[in-house]
């Protein structure tokens, strides 16, 4: 048992004892007073063992009762609002129609910045306010509860149009509080079924991909998303699309850029923004990339020689040992020509513990297969990951593309180039749509250009007719 469990059950007992010593006196003296005024009292052995244990049972009992109260306790004592498990519970009654997870995006740096107290403060003043508007759009009997750190669960037993409306104006409303602003994302789903748990990582899945998505969902079709995500995937139904790579060089594309969707029997295409997050979740993504990296096997035999792929995989897989040991049986297997495997990797923060990632990187190019930096200079991990490792390819974020015009942008693109240069590294901008920027970016001497102004992207059946 830990010292903090074994510390907080002794200050039970104490106060259970303080509350439980005037209930004996005062339950000693209505008795005396009642029944035993009128005769002598005397203090052997059997009333004090009887008073001993009268004292034991009461202190005991308000133990017992303090213990319960805790355990069965409905409120979060922060927020005052509904804990998780009481809210899981009043759901099986309550049979909500939808589902609301409201989230406070920036709480890490809100707690770096701020002291516990204040914190505390603003999670119980979110909690209070959203009640507040609820109550105001007619939803009174709306449950709220918070889940942990800044994660706050609606349940309303209507599929009101207006829900979304009213967020928006509660995340416009209260974006600063007691001075601290605030940066909040939500979702929501209806046709809530039996599975709470569930639902809510379903939540955060529409969260994570908001951006591209509606944040307003429907439960079934999620749960049916799920299966054909993976009935498509352990079947291997993949959808490529190739987008090629143009040598400013050559003028020759000898680079394909692969996106990946799935294909599934019920829905169609699944595009990556809907099947990553639940192949993610459900711990899927190793058995995903295996997958992928061979279906892209059995295609590059039908290409010229000169032909090479890039695409992504997941950093998380390839640190596993275990991927790693079957990546490469697959690769040795295959008799291909490593190079011309390019893996993408994009990752906005460094990872903890960079010189081991990178020595999982350097295990990589030692059988020859290519790495390449995806969206270089948007974030400080892609400076980091440069100083220690030799990248083959960096592929430069959109913004030094279609931001060209911008004198400081060009001249921090034309640094970047001339630094991948003299680092023997090849450059590629993507997202070249206009003449114009075709012109700036081959003076520039960037290696590589992509973009409809190139070529437009080609499906498998395609690319295989064009070079097999």
């Amino acid at each position: 048992m830990l010292l903090s469990e074994l510390e907080e059950r002794e200050r039970r007992f104490k106060l259970a004892l303080r509350a439980g010593i005037p209930v004996v006196l005062l339950i000693s003296l209505v008795f005396y007073s009642i029944f035993f005024r009128d005769h002598r009292i005397s203090f052997d052995t059997e009333n004090a063992v009887l008073f001993g244990s009268l004292l034991f049972v009461t202190v005991y009992f308000i133990y017992f009762l303090m213990e319960l109260g805790v355990k069965e306790s409905l409120l979060d004592q922060t927020t005052q609002g509904f804990n998780e498990r009481a809210f899981v519970q009043k759901i099986k009654h309550y049979h909500p129609k939808t589902l609301v997870l409201l989230i406070v995006n920036n709480l890490a740096t809100i707690n770096e910045n701020y002291s516990t107290k204040s914190v505390d403060k603003l999670l119980f003043h979110i909690i209070h306010a959203l009640d507040r508007e609820l109550t105001a759009n007619g939803m009174k009997r709306a449950l709220i509860a918070r889940r942990y750190g800044a994660e706050f669960l609606i349940a309303i037993n209507t599929e009101n149009q207006e829900i979304e409306s009213v967020l928006k104006a509660f995340v416009d409303k209260y974006r600063t509080i007691d001075n601290i602003d605030i940066d909040y994302a939500f979702a929501i789903i209806t046709n809530i079924g039996n599975d709470l748990e569930q639902d809510i990582v379903r939540l955060k899945d529409i969260i994570n991909v908001q951006h591209k998505t509606d944040v307003v969902q429907d439960s079934k079709k999620l749960s049916d998303t799920e299966q054909a995500v993976l009935e498509a995937l352990h079947s291997k139904q993949f959808s490529l699309l190739f987008r090629p790579l143009q040598s400013t060089r050559t003028g020759r594309i000898d680079i394909y850029e692969i996106s990946v969707r799935l294909r599934s029997d019920s829905m169609g295409e699944i595009l990556p923004k809907v099947f990553l997050p639940i192949i993610n979740r459900l711990g899927e993504g190793r058995n995903y990339d295996l997958a992928l990296f061979e279906y892209i096997l059995g295609l590059l035999p039908l290409m010229d020689h000169h032909v090479c792929f890039s695409f992504n995989l997941s950093p998380f897989s390839l640190r596993d040992r275990n991927f790693q040991k079957v990546f490469f049986a697959l690769l040795e297997e295959s008799k291909l020509d490593p190079s011309r495997i390019i893996i993408e990797l994009y990752e906005r923060k460094t990872h903890h513990d960079l010189s081991g990632y990178l020595e999982t990187l350097k295990r990589f190019r030692s059988k020859g297969v290519r790495i390449a930096i995806d969206n270089f200079g948007s974030s400080n991990a892609s400076m980091e990951y440069m100083k220690h490792f030799h990248f083959d390819v960096v592929q430069f974020d959109r913004d030094y593309v279609t931001k060209l015009d911008d004198s400081k942008t060009e001249a921090m693109l034309r640094s970047l180039v001339q630094m991948a240069d003299e680092l023997g590294i090849i450059t590629v901008a993507k997202w070249v749509d206009k003449p114009e920027q075709k012109e700036k970016l081959s003076k520039m001497g960037i290696h590589y250009l992509q973009g409809f102004g190139i070529a437009k992207a080609l499906k498998e059946d395609v690319l295989i007719k064009k070079y097999n």
